[in-house]
């Protein structure tokens, strides 16, 4: 069995809505695993919003772009391992 993980919208009336096509080479049964987010559910701490890592990506390739680079060998200098 493949898994794949997608979004969807469910809908009053209980169908499924993806919000984009899936890639499937043929028609298959699936079995399906719904994860309903409650109002008061707080966000997963170990998630990273989409839009914070895609200004994080935005800000480093600037970075690199505008020379603003640390050589690989002085990334460590004044760290201290124990």
């Amino acid at each position: 069995m493949k898994a794949i993980e997608t979004n969807a919208t469910l809908t009053a009336n209980g169908h499924l809505t993806l919000d984009s096509p899936l890639a499937l080479t043929h028609v298959s049964r699936v079995r399906l695993i719904i994860l309903i987010s409650e109002d008061d559910e707080q966000p997963d701490p170990h998630e990273t919003p989409t839009d914070r890592i895609l200004e994080s990506l935005h800000q480093g390739f600037k970075e690199a772009f505008t020379g603003q680079t640390v050589p690989l060998a002085q990334m460590w200098d004044g760290i201290d391992a124990e």
